[in-house]
């Protein structure tokens, strides 16, 4: 469905709604839109990370992916014991 056409079946909707339900609805849409705003600019904001390791080598993207991945494992190591510990 187009947008316009999306648009149009929306506020064809809000036209409908009884005049006692509209402060409501006029909330609840624009903390709908606060929120998908915020949602982007956090996007955004990780975003800017993104690709900054093209520049390393394939060792060092290598050994680092390694480095992850035992952290990792040694995390949830501790965690798993501790949560048996609880039975």
């Amino acid at each position: 469905m187009d947008s316009l056409n999306l648009r149009t079946k929306v506020i064809a909707e809000i036209n409908l709604v009884p005049q006692d339900k509209l402060e409501e609805l006029y909330k609840f849409i624009h903390y709908f839109r606060l929120g998908v705003e915020i949602s982007q600019a956090s996007l955004n904001k990780t975003m800017q990370f993104a690709g900054c390791w093209n520049d390393m080598s394939d060792e060092i993207f290598d050994n680092f992916n390694e480095e992850i991945s035992t952290r990792r494992q040694q995390a949830f190591l501790g965690r798993r014991s501790d949560e048996a510990s609880l039975d």
